[in-house]
């Protein structure tokens, strides 16, 4: 028999999700405070938004915290250069090289 530990982030009674580890669902429940709290501030910043759209903006506000608060210091986000798309490399031409005699060595010397 297996023993599994499950970590559960519970909101208002609510399951929201499992982790498996601690770490992740203290890191999912610290977004769900941010989140929380951007959505009081909203609210009483009395924006013309319906409670759906302080939820929504209030979350991806959370999850991407990190460029947010860049952003809000004033920092313009770097932007994600493009992969470039793969260069095929042009085959070289097969030159053939005219074989070199070998170089004796000492040590090869003496064994001939």
């Amino acid at each position: 028999m297996a023993v599994i530990v499950k970590y559960i982030v519970v909101r208002n009674g609510e399951e929201k999700m499992t982790f498996a580890t601690k770490k992740e669902a203290d890191a999912h429940d610290k977004m769900l405070d941010i989140a929380d709290n951007v959505y009081d501030f909203l609210e009483k910043a009395k924006t013309n938004l319906t409670e759906d759209q302080l939820e929504e903006i209030s979350l991806v506000m959370a999850q991407k915290r990190d460029a947010l608060m860049s952003i809000l210091r004033g920092i313009t986000p770097k932007k994600k250069a493009a992969p470039k798309p793969a260069e095929k490399p042009t085959p070289k031409p097969a030159v053939k090289e005219a074989a070199s005699p070998k170089k004796e060595s000492a040590k090869t010397k003496g064994k001939e």
